[in-house]
Order: structure tokens, then sequence, then C-alpha cells
């Protein structure tokens, strides 16, 4: 006899890169973490803890993070959820909106796998219709899907590829069920989905913390929609979600945008060097918007280029699955992590020319 649902008992589940022991001399590539520290002001308020912020319930709602977000994105206030990570938010839409099959879930694939991890704990049907070599979005089988939920991470991740505007416009057109944009690497990107709040109900567009500001180990997200769709995720998430501190931190780093710019523009600086610097070692590099680039190795061979890298003190991340195991996706690092990664690649693929 089992303790677990069936639908637990039959699932996989998700498998997070690997994350040494803090302090371990390692350069950690493999979980797309921004190399830079998070914004002095931010830290600032960890130096000012008042036993009240942790004796006292949070705001439910943390309006104080809100109306920051609201002031540096020029969408109202009550269009905005808060959430513990955009991981969160995707949870709850789940659990608004899916259902068995008759409310299905779709999305292109390969893609951010806690969407599949995540409809199989409701459970509800999912539908993945697969990109094309190149990354071009299978428009038409989508919106022939009709899910209850459509999700398309623009950036993608591992690819780094942005779908158009036009693209998602005619989406949220077609579709009848929710478009959810997954923005979690927007910062590192050219343009975004957010025009689309105003012209569809049925559009939200989801962003963290973890990535551009810095501050994966928070837990802070946010989504925004037209409060007719928000009225029902506000029904499902936790009651106290979001706890005080986070909120208060995640405020000041949304405030501190000319610091988050910065960041973003040494890591879209450094995403293009190192994407030059693999190409010219003979690796295939897509372009990419994100801050990690993905690479196929000039031989194929990239579960042994892992493997050796993290014999070197060195992790990236590979996918042993289909149409990415001849992949590695390596986040963008300092100047200098670059700058190590690149000679011990140099090195291995000059050991495996004279092997063969």
């Amino acid at each position: 006899m089992s303790y677990f649902r069936s639908s637990v008992d039959a699932m996989t589940g998700y498998k997070p890169g690997e994350q040494p022991k803090p302090g371990t001399p390692i350069i950690k590539l493999n979980t797309n973490e921004n190399p830079y520290a998070p914004s002095p002001q931010a830290m600032e308020v960890l130096k000012t803890l008042d036993s009240e912020w942790l004796r006292r319930y949070p705001d439910p709602f943390a309006r104080r993070f809100c109306q920051a977000v609201s002031e540096v994105l020029g969408v109202p206030a009550d269009w905005i959820i808060a959430g513990n990570g955009s991981d969160e938010l995707l949870n709850v839409l789940i659990r608004a909106c899916a259902e068995g099959h008759d409310r299905k879930i779709v999305y292109p694939t390969p893609t951010y796998v806690l969407y599949r991890t995540l409809a199989a704990m409701q459970p509800a049907q999912v539908v993945e219709v697969p990109y094309s070599h190149d990354f071009q979005l299978p428009l038409e089988a989508i919106i022939q899907a009709q899910g209850a939920l459509t999700f398309i991470a623009s950036p993608n991740s591992p690819s780094g590829h942005v779908v158009s505007l036009d693209m998602l416009r005619h989406l949220a057109q077609q579709l009848t069920g929710v478009l959810v944009i997954d923005e979690a690497y927007v910062d590192f990107a050219e343009g975004s989905a957010l025009p689309l709040l105003k012209e569809f109900e049925n559009v939200i567009v989801l962003r963290t913390l973890s990535k551009g500001y810095g501050l994966a180990g928070l837990r802070m997200g946010f989504g925004l929609a037209n409060p007719t769709l928000l009225s029902g995720l506000f029904k499902v998430k936790d009651s106290y979600n979001i706890d005080a501190i986070a909120t208060l931190v995640g405020t000041a780093a949304m405030q501190d945008q000319a610091y988050k710019n910065a960041c973003a523009a040494k890591v879209k600086a450094s995403r293009e060097q190192l994407t030059v610097a693999l190409r010219q070692l003979g690796f295939t590099v897509l372009d990419s918007q994100t801050n990690f680039v993905l690479a196929t190795p000039p031989n194929g061979d990239a579960e042994r280029l892992y493997l050796a890298l993290k014999e070197q003190g060195i992790l990236v991340r590979y996918f042993n699955q289909p149409g990415l195991d001849n992949k590695l996706r390596i986040t963008v690092g300092t100047a200098e992590q670059n700058a190590a990664l690149l000679k011990i690649l140099a090195t291995l693929l000059s050991e495996s020319r004279v092997e063969a």
C-alpha cells in the first residue's frame, strides 16, 4: 500500500541543478544564478532587521513590494501578485486553472521542466509540442491544442531564444484559456510581453528576482495580469506566502534599478564574449537573450565534457534527454570564471583530438 496519490507515485520529481555545499571551491555555472551580488540597498535592509517583522504575520499581499513593482514597470499595483519565487505562481496557476483531461496544460518543448512536474502533481493532462530544430515556435499546433493553460517561456530555457511579441499576441487572440508568459530571464533580453497585458484579459506575465536581481536565495517573484484573472489566483495562493523579510529586501532591490541594470549589462557583455570564444573553440552556440548559452561541442560529446569539467571544479548543466544530450547549458559567469572555463575546455578539446 502506498501513502500517496497514484499520480504522485507515478510522477518523476523535479531534479534541480547540483548545489554544492557553501564554501566549496567550485565555479558554479549550472543553475543560471547571477554572478554579481544583490543590490547594496537590498543588503542594507538585512542590517536593520526589526524583531517586529518576525513577530507579526506579514502582509498577505506584499503590497509594499507590489507598489515598488508598479512604480518601476508602470503597471497598476492591483494588477500584480507576489509569489514565493515565480515557481509558486506557476503552481498557483495550475491549481487554479488545470484539471484532469478537460483542462489541459500546453507548452512547447524543450523548456522549463518544472511545468511538467507541477502538472503531474495536480494531476492535469499535458500536451507537449516539440520546437523545431532551430527553436521556431510551433504556433498552430499550440493553438490547436487549446489548453486551459499555455506556458511560453520567453526567453526560453535551455535555448535562450525569445518568442516575438507578434507571435505571443497571435496566441493570446486565438487561445480560449490563459496564456502564461514566463519572463524569468527578461532582464537580459531585448523587449518584453508587458504591452499585451492591457490588450488581453487572458495573459499573465511572470517574473522573478532570482536572475537579474541576484536574489535566487530570497525566493521572490511576481505576476502581472488583469485583476479579473488575478482574482482566482488570490483564492488559491497560500495565506501568507511572502515572508516579511523577503518583502522588504525585494522592495529595496526593485527600487534599485540602476544597480540591477548595470549588473545585467555586464552579464550581457560577458555573454557575447563567451559566445564568440566558444565558437572559436568549435562549439555551435545559439544566440541567447538570457544569462546562459546552449552550446554543442564540436564532437557532440557533451556528457564527457560535463564530467571532465566537474572533475576540474566547474559545474555546467547537462540534460540527458533526446535533443539536448549533445549540448551543454552554460551560465554566464564573471570574466574570471568564464576565462577559467574556456581555458579548461580548450585543454579538454585538445586532448580529445590527440586521442582521436
